[in-house]
């Protein structure tokens, strides 16, 4: 008997792609000119597992009497409804059908699939809210705060709002988006570019739940003295692949058919409020050993939608302090953007799931306010909320306006601009990652660097950082080139400057006198013929 991924629904594994009406060659039929250019921008090439699944593959499960749910071109599958046995029987005895998964249990010989509902988080209409610490040109009311915590103002206040940025936001219901003020700008503007129901085929992604809604209004509100969010004019994408109503594995197959759609159509960014650790039927429950980066359908299609030239901002969840305290699935992608929960305090909620993943790996990659969020409540209101759910997209929305002010970097560049900036960046840990973003340091990084922060050699060795007035420099190979010492504020304003004539061998070691600055963050630049090296520096 074949377990069902969920009641009546059932995934077909596809053996190839062979005979494909689509080819590489033509990537217009299959992507939008938007997504191609995404790709083109990252020289990211087309490859095989972009071509969408063979059509007549999808009729001839069709033909048995299967419905058809969604098929996924990454897996080379689809997901089907029937309560019919002989119909799963007609469709394992098609010649291009590798397997109808059961996913039975782990040593089955088969892959093993699962997801689980995120914990939302706990929202209540405080007692009483106050406006924030920061000047800024914006009247951002009662969402000031959770901005001015990652230092987004100033990008805000120089014109990078998110515009020309498209952002997917793979939720459970947006109940509410339609009516409530903080977004009536969105609608004004067209903004809202669409929606997907993943959930129910064909259905209103406007029901069921106000998840969305409130994940939504921190990146896209826009109402002067209540709340405005990180990205107000960046488009949206409004794809629900999660079932509130219930927990089943096919809710993993629904993530990545909706990634896959965000991908073709162009999306920059992905967030994704969603961690998946347990479900319904615990036969399928993650346990700490899955959680190697690359197992859980929805953590390897976290990946390939990286792969793709996106920035996935995945929750990390909200079990920190329970038993399994875990990052969940897709946060535990190798190249996802984990992000973790904060107070207005900065100190680690306590709910915010951690690392590392089984393998050793650091996780979450980052944090952001998720405990006390101002999120859009009702059809009118805000009110406060707590979880990683919130914090994830502050950071997705920022993201996407540092993207648009260095719009030629490559998502593994902005990850790492980011991740440099963090207030823990020089040493990461797996409760708060390498900590609370500065968003005006990851655009100086990206902006002040000439050469790209990916083909920067590494050249020297600096210590101590953080430094009061003295710097040690070891060249770590051979090197007979000049070098060019330079000291940089954020802005990008030189500060200090020093010339070092290295004999040529890889140990020798220099001393930098740096002239008198105050306390604060630099960055030092390296140069050495063609290879440029950048660190960030703190003068305590």
């Amino acid at each position: 008997m074949l377990a069902q991924i969920a009641p009546d629904k059932y995934y077909v594994q596809f053996t190839d792609k062979n005979n494909s009406l689509y080819s590489v060659d033509n990537p217009g039929e299959f992507l939008t000119q938007r997504a191609i250019d995404r790709r083109d921008r990252q020289e990211i090439a087309i490859i095989e597992n972009d071509l969408p699944v063979n059509p007549q593959y999808i009729t001839g499960v069709a033909g048995t009497g299967a419905t058809i749910l969604w098929p996924t071109k990454w897996l080379n599958g689809v997901t089907i409804y029937t309560k019919n046995s002989a119909v799963l029987d007609a469709i394992n005895d098609l010649p291009y059908v590798l397997s109808v998964y059961s996913l039975k249990d782990k040593d089955g010989g088969k892959e093993k699939q699962f997801f689980a509902r995120e914990s939302t988080g706990a929202e209540n209409q405080p007692d009483g809210m106050s406006k924030n610490r920061s000047l800024a040109s914006m009247d951002y009311g009662w969402a000031e705060f959770q901005i001015d915590q990652i230092n987004g103002i100033p990008l805000h206040d120089n014109g990078y709002r998110g515009e020309g940025i498209v952002i997917a936001v793979l939720d459970g219901g947006f109940e509410g988006v339609e009516e409530h003020p903080v977004f009536d700008s969105l609608w004004a503007n067209n903004q809202i570019l669409g929606t997907v129901d993943y959930v129910n085929v064909g259905g209103d992604v406007y029901t069921e739940s106000q998840h969305g809604k409130k994940v939504l209004s921190t990146m896209g509100a826009n109402q002067p003295g209540a709340m405005i969010g990180t990205a107000p004019e960046a488009s949206y994408w409004l794809l629900r692949s999660e079932n509130v109503n219930s927990e089943n594995v096919v809710e993993e197959y629904n993530w990545i058919s909706a990634a896959e759609y965000a991908d073709s159509i162009g999306a920059d960014v992905i967030n994704s409020s969603l961690s998946y650790v347990d479900f319904d039927d615990p036969q399928w429950d993650h346990t700490y050993q899955d959680l190697d980066g690359n197992t859980a359908v929805g953590t390897r299609a976290a990946d390939f939608a990286t792969s793709k030239g996106i920035l996935v901002c995945n929750s990390a969840g909200n079990s920190g302090d329970s038993g399994f305290p875990w990052n969940g699935s897709p946060a535990d992608a190798d190249s996802v953007f984990s992000v973790g929960a904060v107070d207005d305090d900065g100190d680690r909620a306590g709910f915010s799931s951690h690392g590392p993943t089984v393998d050793g790996r650091i996780k979450p990659a980052i944090m952001a306010l998720g405990q006390g969020t101002t999120v859009a409540e009702g059809t009118s209101g805000v009110t406060w909320g707590s979880g990683t759910s919130y914090s994830s997209p502050i950071i997705a929305g920022m993201s996407a306006c540092l993207w648009q002010a260095n719009p030629d970097m490559t998502v593994m560049e902005v990850q790492d601009a980011i991740k440099a900036s963090g207030s823990y960046s020089e040493n990461p840990d797996n409760l708060m990652g390498w900590g609370i973003p500065d968003y005006e340091i990851a655009n100086s990084i990206l902006t002040v660097i000439d050469t790209p922060l990916a083909n920067n050699g590494q050249v020297v060795r600096v210590w101590p950082n953080p430094f009061i007035d003295v710097i040690n420099i070891e060249l770590i190979k051979d090197e007979s080139d000049n070098l060019e010492i330079e000291v940089l504020t954020i802005a990008g304003n030189l500060v200090g400057k020093k010339s070092i004539q290295p004999a040529g061998h890889a140990g020798e070691k220099y001393t930098y006198q740096i002239p008198s600055l105050s306390a604060g963050v630099y960055f030092l630049r390296i140069i050495s013929g063609k290879q440029v090296q950048v660190e960030r520096l703190v003068r305590q």
